[in-house]
């Protein structure tokens, strides 16, 4: 009898909250855009769901909208009236491929206001997002998904799921790379990488090496900074150093087991963490090999 009530009590719990749930069957997909009106909106609207964060801010939104070199942001926003219902984005980039430079697009922002969920929006602002973004030229969407998101990605997307990415803490940092450059890599140019180390929501450090250079950035670790690695040097390096070390992506280039690697416990590693991509046109590859792929927290967007 005690079973029997509780089950009741959670139906009428199911149907209290699909009530309360707005279905709105004229909302309006529009392209997303970088005016202070809508970069406020979707301030707003990523606080509410995902909580305050420096990364969330109208600043923070128009260094990364706005102001990327590789161009302003492709995606699409569900709107009922003046409210934001969801929104997604996607932010140009460009990837050296069999050392060819070939445009993409990083899956980044994704967003849907809990009194619009269970319409599948998401899944037609992503649609959306990447036929705008093939029509524009870009070859292939990439991302770093969490549990949650991966299944979404590659089953209602057609996304690869490439490999979980590696994290955990290395000893000793490298002073160069020890093979040639991978198959696939994102290709910081002086210009790309000034704008990444411009980011209002962190703090870069920077120490340049023979052939490489390291930048690391505070993460949700005390004393900790994460560090990633490209080969392009920059004329004035400096910031903080950290205490540990916190390497999280693949790079093939570098010997991380030399490097006194320690995997991170799954209960200290920050989210998301599967690689995943998708081919959107030529000259990109139909997928990726995890051995031959290098990518580091510089390339998506952890710190």
């Amino acid at each position: 009898e005690k079973v029997q009530k509780a089950s009741v009590a959670a139906t009428r719990r199911r149907f209290h909250d699909r009530r309360q749930m707005t279905t709105a069957p004229n909302l309006q997909i529009r392209a997303s855009g970088v005016t202070p009106e809508q970069l406020t909106a979707y301030s707003a609207l990523l606080g509410k769901v995902f909580g305050d964060a420096p990364k969330f801010t109208p600043q923070a939104l128009a260094w990364r909208y706005r102001d990327n070199p590789d161009g302003l942001v492709v995606g699409f926003d569900a709107w009922d009236g003046e409210r934001l219902a969801a929104h997604y984005v996607t932010c140009p980039t460009t990837a050296r491929i069999g050392g060819a430079a070939v445009r993409g697009l990083l899956s980044l922002n994704t967003v849907t206001d809990p009194d619009y969920g269970g319409q599948g929006l998401f899944t037609r602002l992503a649609q959306a997002t990447y036929e705008a973004g093939a029509a524009a030229g870009h070859g292939f969407v990439m991302g770093v998904a969490n549990a949650n998101s991966t299944p979404g990605f590659v089953k209602k997307l057609d996304f690869q799921l490439v490999t979980p990415l590696e994290a955990g803490v290395i000893l000793r940092r490298p002073r160069r790379f020890e093979a040639a450059n991978p198959e696939f890599r994102i290709d910081w140019t002086p210009r790309r990488l000034a704008w990444r180390l411009a980011n209002p929501a962190s703090a870069y450090g920077v120490r340049d090496r023979d052939g490489l250079t390291v930048i690391s950035a505070p993460t949700h670790l005390p004393l900790v900074r994460c560090v990633g690695f490209v080969s392009e040097g920059l004329t004035e390096p400096g910031g903080a150093a950290g205490l540990a070390s916190l390497f999280i992506g693949l790079e093939p280039r570098v010997n991380l087991a030399a490097l006194g690697f320690l995997r991170l416990p799954r209960r200290l590693r920050p989210s998301p963490l599967n690689l995943i991509y998708r081919r959107l046109g030529d000259p990109a590859p139909a997928s990726l090999d995890s051995a031959r792929t290098a990518i580091g927290f510089l390339d998506f967007d952890p710190y």
